[in-house]
This record gives structure tokens, sequence and C-alpha cells, in this order.
């Protein structure tokens, strides 16, 4: 039946005008007469619809108890019935509220505190009312049915953004169900979009649409009036705070509501993006499903960037409860200190309380967010939602060893595998770095048959005992115990301060040293250890050839190479999976750690068949914990995590974009000595002006940025060094905030 035959049937109406409006689950036409405009509704007529569609009139009939708001009404027809039936569709006829959409006017503290009063007063006239078709209403729309938005995830193209949606999901799981029998639950409007909040000189004065009206827990209204009055505003927090205290003087909040309220907020961002994809595969052409869209990104992204902590503070402080509660950082070093010994430092003059992170982000307890360009173990990201779900599946299933067959070992062992060159084929799961450093030499020895390590000065390859003797960087310190018999140590194939006119000669220079060192313990190494760019040393790269020179001379002798990835692997170095391909050479060993389980423990090391096979004639090793499921399952995941991301790419991006403003920073201060590295592992030597190193210039330069909530570190024989290696999930943006900070306070340290 065409419209204009409905409206004159059932209503008595002559239109003048008829447009279309869009909407999510009723096609919506807006009706002009010569004395009135409405908007007419049409759905899918079948039994659900029906009943909820007299629920809403029903509740909407409640709203003339608030004279001063403008909601719409629902014209009855001319049998006095609030619904046509008509071939298979409902339709309803509502008044059109005149007025301006929030979306589209200013928004003063006067217009959003009032957007809270009216919020808080319709609230109010919903609390006592029980309709049992509205109580028993399920919605992915209602934030308490959130997760049922979970599977239209796959929708979001880009995987760094669903990434961040799905982490928002799992925070909701871990701070919002399991309290969400403490929320207060009533009817709501659930949804004061910024399309459906109508104003008139400067304050808030209707609300319209109420479609997807249920009984949510009663902070779900604040929470979507607020996460679209946020949008586009450059302090989203600010703007939140005049719209919960008008709420709060109308219909006072609970303190457990405030503190899951920024939860809340991500969640309504997560469904409105996760529906917004979805739907655009039904109507891709539609403005309406994707006019919200980009806002909510660019909030999203703020939000993530927002201490959870300084949130729930300043909600609470809108509403007029105290704070949470801080312990004192002296109160917490004396407890530490009374259990933790003191060789386990704390970094920073400083030290800072961690309580959560989120990518490149980390929370302190003082609610400041924390800008991390330093941990490199968080390869993937801090938190990152694939790699916390697979540990959480696995260790809720089965947790044993490997003397047990199970899934989990065979698939990430063959995934493992696969980013290596075929004669890389068998892997030991371990529990760190250090263990596997341990482990490689041990089996080197087995297989050589030899005693003799060849280390680099300035080397570190972890913490055991042998770990001990085989790192340069550790034995050779004042309190260090020394350089081992059975250690031969050959110096630092560094180009940057060797004296050398070019890369060419001081790969000439070291090699010549390094071999005649051979050639003096010939027959005797077991093992050559190197890190491709060495971390402890000052982030510097091996001379180039040189391992190209140095590892047919090893195994001439009758000894294996080994590379210690367990910092630079991973695709950290962007253009190289494995640091060892950026010099053209194969090892015979790799040695894995840190990042591989994204901060879960697990280390590995990747050998040939041939030896391998020989370690298999001596006592059975065996590691309790090594390539446990829940270790595989989380080490798959981070390779899942680094190939959707395309984490080494951007790596190299973001590698390429540190280095060029660092070289421009350089040439505006001579204490730059030396720029180096690869995608996101790099370094800057910072000297005095007598060409010293300068130690104290470095340590400034790191504590200050530590005040200023950035974290990088120092490294190399005089520390002074700065390191800077974050979590690949580290964006360009965060890139200029870090180097303009280290310019700011370049300009202030050397000013005199």
């Amino acid at each position: 039946m065409k419209i204009e035959v409905l409206l004159s049937k059932y209503y008595g109406l002559e239109p003048l005008k008829i447009s279309t409006l869009e909407g999510y689950e009723s096609t919506n036409y807006k009706i002009r007469t010569e004395e009135n405009t409405y908007v007419l509704k049409q759905h899918k007529n079948n039994k659900r619809t029906h009943a909820l569609l007299l629920a809403e009139h029903r509740i909407m009939d409640e709203l003339v108890a608030l004279p001063k708001y403008e909601f719409s009404r629902t014209i009855l027809n001319k049998t006095g019935q609030p619904m046509v039936e008509e071939e298979d569709h409902i339709f309803r006829l509502l008044s059109y509220v005149e007025g301006d959409f929030l979306a589209n006017v200013a928004h003063s503290n006067e217009l959003l505190h009032s957007l809270g009063v009216c919020l808080g007063h319709t609230n109010r006239v919903f609390q006592d009312i029980y309709d049992p078709v509205l109580f028993a209403k399920e919605t992915v729309w209602d934030l308490k049915h959130f997760r049922s938005n979970h599977p239209y995830l796959e929708y979001i193209k880009d995987s760094k953004d669903r990434s961040l949606l799905a982490y928002f999901f799992l925070q909701f799981d871990t701070h919002v169900y399991p309290v969400q029998h403490l929320l207060r639950k009533q009817i709501i409007h659930n949804d004061a979009n910024d399309w459906n909040v109508l104003t008139t000189n400067g304050k808030v004065s209707g609300i319209i649409d109420f479609g997807d009206m249920c009984c949510s827990w009663l902070i779900n209204e604040l929470a979507i009036g607020l996460t679209y009055a946020m949008m586009n505003k450059e302090s989203p927090l600010e703007a939140a705070m005049p719209i919960i205290r008008g709420y709060q003087g109308i219909y006072p909040l609970e303190q457990q509501e405030l503190d899951v309220l920024y939860y809340l907020i991500a969640a309504r961002l997560c469904t409105s993006l996760c529906n917004s994809a979805y739907t655009k595969t039904l109507k891709p052409d539609s403005d309406y499903i994707t006019i919200s869209e980009q806002p909510a990104w660019n909030l999203l992204h703020q939000w993530v960037a927002i201490s959870p902590i300084k949130a729930k503070d300043s909600f609470r402080n809108a509403a007029g409860y105290s704070v949470s509660k801080k312990k004192p950082l002296e109160k917490q070093l004396q407890e530490r200190n009374k259990n933790i010994s003191n060789s386990l430092s704390l970094t920073y003059d400083r030290p800072i309380t961690m309580t959560q992170s989120a990518f490149q982000y980390m929370y302190d307890d003082q609610g400041n967010t924390i800008l991390d360009a330093y941990n490199n173990i968080m390869q993937v990201g801090h938190s990152h939602p694939k790699v916390v779900k697979a540990g959480q599946t696995a260790l809720s299933k089965l947790n044993t060893n490997t003397r047990y067959l199970y899934p989990e070992l065979l698939s990430y062992s063959e995934k493992l595998l696969s980013k290596f060159p075929t004669t890389l084929s068998k892997v030991f799961f371990v529990n760190s770095g250090s263990a596997a450093s341990d482990l490689a030499i041990r089996i080197a020895m087995a297989h050589t048959k030899k005693k003799k390590t060849m280390v680099l000065e300035h080397g570190y390859h972890g913490n055991t005992r042998m770990g001990i003797d085989i790192s340069h960087y550790k034995y050779n310190h004042a309190s260090g115990g020394g350089q081992q018999e059975h250690i031969v140590a050959t110096p630092l194939p560094k180009v940057f301060g060797a004296g050398f006119v070019s890369e060419k000669e001081a790969c000439s220079h070291f090699v010549s040293i390094t071999e005649k060192q051979i050639n003096t313990h010939s027959g005797e190494i077991a093992a050559f250890i190197a890190e491709p760019i060495v971390g402890c040393g000052g982030q510097v790269p091996l001379a180039k050839d040189y391992l190209k020179t140095i590892y047919p001379k090893i195994r001439a002798q009758g000894g294996v190479c080994i590379s210690d990835e367990v910092q630079v692997g991973f695709g950290r170095l962007g253009s190289y999976f494995w640091g060892y391909e950026m010099h053209g050479v194969v090892p015979d060993m790799v040695i894995l750690g840190k990042p591989m389980g994204n901060g879960h423990p697990i280390g590995a090391v990747v050998t040939t068949n041939a030896i391998a096979k020989s370690f298999e004639n001596g006592p059975e090793f065996f590691s309790s914990f090594g390539g446990n499921p829940v270790s595989c399952a989380m080490g798959e995941a981070v390779l899942d995590v680094i190939e959707e991301e395309k984490l080494p790419a951007h790596a190299k991006e973001i590698g390429v974009f540190l280095m060029k403003l660092l070289l421009q920073l350089k040439k505006q201060y001579s204490e730059i000595a030396d720029v180096r590295g690869e995608g996101l592992f790099l370094g800057v030597e910072l000297i005095d002006k007598n060409g010293s190193p300068n130690t104290q210039l470095a340590h400034s330069i790191k504590n200050e940025l530590r005040e200023r909530n950035i974290l990088i570190s120092t490294d190399g024989p005089f520390d002074s060094v700065l390191k800077i290696k974050p979590p690949l999930s580290f964006t360009k943006a965060n890139g200029e905030t870090l180097i303009k900070e280290i310019e700011s306070i370049l300009a202030e340290l050397t000013k005199f």
C-alpha cells in the first residue's frame, strides 16, 4: 500500500511532502501536512516486534510527567489504536519533535549539564515501571549483552583495530561482568546518541527514538550519553564532568556504577563500531550507518590512552565521591625492601607502581598513562587480547609437560620452525632466554666435544651460572667474578667510536683480531655466540660482513655458531624477522626468549637435526615447564599477531620515522654523538663537550622522561646510550611525542 493511501485511510491525513529517513531496523518517513509534521515508522510484522512496539507505546506515555521536555508521542489511528498492520508490515505514526540535534550544535558546559539533567529525569520516570516485554528484551545494543557483539569483530577489516576492540571486550569480561550483580537495573532509553538528543536555545529539550529501550543496568544510560557527547573533544574526560554532575543532581549514582563507567563507555564504542562494520556489508552505501564511525574510532584511540584509574577518579569526583585511595610510594618501598633483595633493582630515581596496561601504554597507580618506549618483551603490545585469551583458554583446559602428547606443542613447534631456514629444524623449549643460552652452550659442548666458548665484549646472554660466564657485560663488572678460563672474549666489532673512517675498515680490523684468537684456540672452541645487535653494549649493530667472515672460521676449527635473538628477534628489526638475516648468515643454533611469549616466560633453542641428534646420546634433557600447553598457545598467538598485524613492516616504518627524527635532533645537539639500530631497536649515544661518554646526561634524560610519563632506558659500557625499543604497537604519533619530549629536555639541560 502506498504511504499516501495508508495515511489517508488510517489517519485521515493528506501529506504535502513525504521524505525518507534512515534507520537500523525500520524504514522511516518524515510526513509533512498543512498543520503538522510526523514520523511514520515501518517495521516487519511479527509477534516479537508487535509486542515490543506496544511496550514502547506504553512506556512513552509515561513521559507526559516531564512537560519541560519534548518526546515523540504515538499518534493513534482512527480506531484509537497505536499501530496499523498492513501487508506484512506494522506502521506507527509519531509526532515530530522540533529542535537542533546535539550533533549539530556547539557543546557548552551548560548544554552538557542539561543533557545529564534530562537523562536523570527520564530515568527517574522509568524507575518503578515494570513491563515484562521490555524486561525480557535482548538486543546487541544493550551493554548488559555486550559479548553478543563479539562475533562482529570479524567484520573489522584492519587487524590492529580489531585487536583494540578485542582488548576492550577482554577488559569488560575482567572488570564489569564480575560486579554486574551490584549494578542497579531498570528500563532505560538506551540510545541517547547525539542524533537522538534535541536541543533548543543551548539546552537539551527532548529525546527521540525509543526503539532500543530495554531493561538494563541503569548506568548504561549515562554511559551511552557520555560516549557520544565526548566524541570530537580534545579532552573527553572534561566533557564528561558536567553531564555526570547534571545526572547526579537528579538521580544519584552509586559509586560502583561510576567505577565501571570507563569500561561501559568503551563497550558502547565497540558495539557501535562492530555493528557499523557488519551493517556496512548489508547496506554499503548508507551514510546513516557510518555517520558516527570515524568519531567513534577517534574516541576509542583516545580512550585507550586514558588511565582507567584517572577516569574512575574523575567520574567519582564529578559525582561528589572521594577518589580511590593510593598507597604512598614510601610505604610501598618499605614493603618491597622488607621482602625483596636490593640486588633486584628498581628503574628510575622515582620508581613507578604499575597497575594495568594496553598495547604501548602502561597505567600507574596515580592515574597516569605512561607511554612505553622501552619494554621490548611485550613485542605485540601489553595485554594483547589474542595472547591473553590464548593463555586463559589453554590454562582452563590443560597444563602439563613434554612427556605427554598434546596439540599445542605440535602446532606451535611447526609454526615456529616455519620461520627458519630448513636447516634449523629442531626446537628445545625452556622457560627463558637465560635458560636457552645455558642449554645452547651445553648442547654445543656435547656436539663438538670441546669446552671453550668465544663471546663478544659487552655481550649479555642470561642470568644462569653459564649465562654469566659467557656474558662479558656481567663477568667484567667490578663485582662480576672475572673471565673464566674456558671463555675467549673478542672485541665488539663496532663502527662508531672505533676510530676508523669506514665500516669496511672497522670490520677488517676486528675480523683480524678475532681470527688470531680463533687460531690461538683452534680445535678448542665449542661455540661462538653473538647478538646481531649488541643490546647491553649500547644497541650496537655488528660491523657488516663480520659474522659472514667469522662463522666459517669457527666452523672450520670444529665449533658451532650461535645467534642470540632474545632481544632482536620476532620482527623487531623490521626488514628482518631474525637479526642474523641482516648479516647474511645462517647460524647453527638460535636462542629465543623475551618477546617469544609477550611477557609469558618461554624460551627456546632452535638448531639443526645433526646437533640435536648428538645431544640425544647424553643424559635426558627435560624442562618441567618448557613447552607446556599454555606457553605454546601463547607463543603461537604471538606469531599469529605478528603476521596478522604485519608488525615487521610496521616496525620498519616506525623505525625509519624515528631514525629520521633522531638524526634531525643530532644535527641540533652536539651531545648526540651517534644514532644507530634497526627497526624498533634503536640507540642514541651521548657525549660531553670533551667527547667522553655522557652518563649523567643519559641518566637525566631517562628520569626526566619518566617524570613526563614516557619510558626509555640507558645502557652501554658507560650507561651513556639511550635505548628505544618499544612494543611494536608503537605509532608515529607516539614517536613524535617521544622525540618532542627528548628535544625539550635536551634544550633545558644544555642551555647553559
